[in-house]
């Protein structure tokens, strides 16, 4: 398989992501490049910083920056993040007819934008679609594809829609077979899994071995949710 500089990151992917679903593989990748970048030196870039002031950041990525130990890089950030708040929260006048209109709307806006998910968005996007055009040109990565056991839900639906966009008819339907055979067939186990774990807390089956169900509930919740920090 000839690689080239963005097929790359996918290829290895598929080739490191083990029993994980690939595309959680690639996206935690990505976030741990757009974190270590923002707590570093793109955090001094007044472009960059412009931008973090208009979109903040989601909790999650506020509890995973937080968790970085780099707290001065945080501080300034939130310094003057909240400094342009604090003049766009304004409500004015009390004899204004919408009065309170103008914070609620930038609050709204706020509560759906995240700095850090955007810039992770547009290139896990490319990496989506470079995954599909894989698939259909490259026989080498056809089999990887289809020597994985999982692919999360939420990734899934990406994969279908993307696919759906790209593909001739022929050869959507063969991506839907086989990428439905990779969930059938890891929700038929992990449904066995999870049913065991349950029955391993009934007394009649204190004795009987935990088999594969001891982290079934994490990987249910991976499997439902995406990526996940879980372990």
């Amino acid at each position: 398989m000839q690689e080239k500089i963005y097929t790359i990151p996918v290829n290895e992917a598929f080739e490191q992501s083990g029993d994980e679903c690939p595309f959680c593989f690639l996206y935690k990748k990505l976030e741990k490049i757009e974190l270590d970048a923002i707590l570093g030196a793109a955090m001094m870039e007044p472009d960059i910083r412009i931008m973090t002031n208009k979109k903040g950041f989601c909790v999650n990525h506020y509890e995973k920056m937080f968790a970085y130990k780099n707290r001065l890089s945080l501080a300034l950030m939130l310094e003057s993040h909240i400094a342009e708040l604090a003049k766009e929260l304004k409500t004015g006048g009390f004899l204004s007819k919408d009065i309170g209109s103008k914070p609620a709307e930038r609050i709204e806006k706020l509560e759906h934008s995240c700095y850090i998910c955007e810039q992770i968005d547009e290139k896990f996007s490319k990496m989506v679609s470079t995954a599909v055009y894989l698939y259909e040109k490259e026989p080498e990565f056809l089999k990887m594809f289809n020597s994985k056991k999982v692919i999360c839900l939420p990734h899934y639906k990406r994969l279908l829609r993307t696919a759906n966009n790209s593909m001739g008819k022929k050869q959507y339907e063969l991506f839907v077979k086989d990428t439905d055979k990779i969930i059938s067939g890891y929700i038929s186990q992990l449904s066995e899994d999870v049913s065991w774990f349950c029955k391993k807390f009934d007394y009649r089956y204190e004795k009987e071995p935990w088999n594969n169900s001891k982290d079934a509930v994490e990987r249910a919740i991976k499997f439902l949710g995406g990526p996940s920090d879980i372990d």
